[in-house]
């Protein structure tokens, strides 16, 4: 079997790698990999791995990747991931997140070829959900409220288009949110992990800057979703979507208790006043039935477990 991951250099995409390379044997694990872009997350498995330059911005060098590897799985996990910063990202956002998708699935078409496709969104797409909607259901309406959210809710769409249209095999994974070990500073968790880290480093004042800590996330440590995202791929019919999240919500304040208690260090917290409030979902909490149904799977490292882990990533890089 050969396997293509976009965005294998990032934070879930390297995982993804790494628990490939782990369980599995007799396969070829192809990356698409943007020019220039670090490699520092694929280091210890990097001889494992067959990565190939392309942007998925660019159809050209896709058809040119497509062509060469013809994978029989593909896991499209590339984005502009960041909601927050798409507020003023608009344009970049959707340019990479929406016509990148339509960029992968044209070449398949063009290239007449029919892999699994794990298409991955996130529940930014599903945005406000109201009280009797929680947990939320794969069947709940979109609405986004970022035009990363937007960005997720076409990306998704787009996927049941093209498998209803053009027979590809499109399963859709609606990732809540991650966290653990390699996560980018721009998610709060991470934020949070790197300031601290700092702090007792003595790197810097001892102020500890946060930003909104009322709306409540639905958080899974990144190492069990990648297991979550490879059932689905074994497991799943194709035009199907499933909600890829642990069934427990958490707030800003919890994970701010959670994470003072790992650390010694004496420290001033200041609301980070510079930063612009854009709107958020007040809670975004998933409803996993319909995954542990189809594969059995449920969460095994818990939310301490996943922040403890997070923040000795930090500290080993502060």
């Amino acid at each position: 079997m050969r396997i293509l991951i976009t965005g294998i250099s990032g934070f879930i995409g390297s995982h993804l790698a790494d628990y490939l390379c782990q369980n599995l044997q007799q396969v070829e694990i192809c990356g698409l990999v943007r020019p220039r872009s670090s490699l520092e997350n694929l280091a210890k498995i990097a001889d494992r791995l067959r990565l190939l330059e392309g942007d998925i911005r660019d159809q050209g060098s896709l058809l040119k990747v497509l062509a060469t590897t013809r994978p029989d799985r593909i896991f499209h996990l590339a984005a502009q991931a960041a909601a927050g910063s798409s507020y003023n990202l608009a344009a970049e956002t959707l340019s990479t997140n929406v016509l990148g998708t339509v960029h992968l699935l044209e070449a398949l078409k063009e290239l007449q070829l029919k892999p699994v496709v794990i298409l991955a969104s996130s529940a930014e797409a599903y945005g406000l959900a109201y009280s009797d909607e929680l947990p939320i259901k794969e069947t709940a309406s979109l609405r986004p409220l970022s035009p990363f959210g937007v960005s997720q809710a076409a990306q998704d769409l787009l996927g049941f288009q093209y498998y209803k249209t053009c027979g590809l095999k499109i399963i859709r994974a609606r990732v809540f949110s991650v966290l653990g070990p390699r996560q980018p500073v721009y998610y709060p968790p991470s934020s949070l992990a790197r300031q601290i880290a700092e702090i007792e480093k003595k790197k810097g004042s001892p102020v500890l800057r946060l930003g909104n800590l009322e709306s409540k996330k639905d958080y899974t440590d990144v190492r069990d979703l990648v297991r979550a995202l490879w059932l689905i791929s074994e497991k799943s019919e194709p035009g199907e979507a499933y909600n890829l999240g642990s069934g427990q919500a958490w707030s800003g304040h919890e994970m701010l208790k959670l994470m003072l208690g790992m650390t010694r260090a004496k420290m001033v917290i200041e609301t980070d006043k510079t930063k612009t409030v854009f709107p958020e979902p007040p809670i975004l909490l998933a409803d996993i039935s319909r995954l542990s149904r189809l594969t059995g799977w449920k969460p095994q490292i818990n939310l301490k477990q996943s922040l403890l882990d997070l923040l000795n990533y930090w500290r080993e890089k502060a």
